[in-house]
């Protein structure tokens, strides 16, 4: 029946327009051309993988095989340059966000901390940890959870193990001088010179230039830091010169030690441990020292600071003002006496 329906006078190549309209709601649409079968799906927005459809969705027969061809419309999994920028301007604002809230964290822990000291009746000396019923008692308060803010307190800490490193290198010191000057008695200066630097360089460098970094990252202070970077310069200085070993300047250097392992071997091998531990010391300081410029560059601190934070600190001392009132009460009266 349904060739007596046909139109045997119809275009065989015409193409009925409702019939297209009706084939474009079925999910696929077909063109036959030279053998070729173009099988295309439709676009759905409402799907969720719609974009790895658009990229993939075009699909062709040959010879009866199903061969995939990648869509021409340019498509991308990236969001465009706006939502990118907007995602890096939201990154950085989360992050600087955590930064403010860690900092604020931290200051109301130092807060509380400082309140539960005062409480307890102030801060007391707890450096060096000496014995109760030790006729010295302990000079400074050291606390670097305390004082010290966190992003800082694995520097100071580190520049404090530091200090005990380079004490404890001086105290090994005696003890290679010792052996040297025991198989050699013309190294009686070494062996008095090295229990001198013991004596005058492990309490020095612990105030002069590991309290003025500890005091530094504490207050923010500018004055504190160039005075930590002159002495430890010299510091430095030192700990080349005890690497090198000098003969006759009391350290187990190279120098030294090879000249000892001409005296005796094991005493040598003493000696040059002794100079490994000197020149350990020295590579290490130059390092922290680095880190420490770069920690002080993000501080904000500068020589103009420094300036005014010296002078002032010298207004503010009470000796300082009291010699300056009586100079200016000794001026005043001098210009009075000339007048009369």
């Amino acid at each position: 029946m349904s060739d007596f329906d046909s139109n045997p006078f119809a275009d065989p190549d015409f193409s009925n327009p409702f019939q297209v309209t009706l084939m474009s709601f079925q999910p696929h649409f077909v063109f036959q051309k030279a053998g070729l079968h173009l099988i295309q799906e439709l676009f759905e927005p409402f799907m969720p993988d719609w974009g790895e459809r658009c990229c993939n969705n075009v699909k062709y027969v040959k010879n009866n095989v199903f061969f995939e061809q990648p869509s021409m419309r340019a498509c991308s999994s990236t969001p465009p340059k706006q939502n990118q920028d907007f995602v890096r301007a939201q990154t950085e604002l989360l992050r600087r966000q955590e930064e403010l809230e860690r900092k604020a964290a931290e200051l109301d822990r130092r807060e509380r901390e400082m309140q539960s000291l005062s409480a307890s009746g102030g801060r007391k000396n707890n450096w060096p940890p000496l014995p109760e019923k030790f006729p010295v008692g302990p000079c400074f308060y050291h606390d670097i959870s305390v004082d010290i803010p966190v992003e800082y307190q694995k520097t100071v800490k580190i520049m404090y193990y530091l200090w005990m490193f380079h004490t404890g290198t001086l105290f090994a010191n005696i003890f290679g001088c010792l052996s040297w000057f025991c198989v050699d008695a013309s190294r009686g200066v070494d062996f008095g010179l090295a229990m001198l630097w013991f004596m005058l360089f492990t309490p020095c460098s612990f105030v002069c230039w590991y309290r003025p970094l500890y005091g530094a990252f504490r207050s923010d202070s500018s004055f504190r830091f160039f005075v930590f970077f002159f002495i430890y310069i010299c510091q430095f200085g030192v700990h080349v010169l005890q690497a090198i070993g000098i003969t006759g300047w009391g350290a187990s250097g190279w120098i030294s030690a090879l000249t000892g392992l001409n005296t005796s071997i094991p005493v040598g091998i003493i000696m040059i441990l002794i100079a490994a531990l000197f020149t350990a010391s020295a590579i290490i300081s130059l390092i922290m020292f680095k880190k420490v410029h770069a920690l002080y560059r993000t501080t904000g601190a500068s020589f103009e600071k420094a300036q005014q934070e010296f002078a002032t600190g010298v207004m503010a001392n009470k000796t300082v003002q009291t010699a300056t009132a009586n100079a200016a009460s000794s001026a005043a009266r001098g210009a009075f006496k000339e007048q009369i």
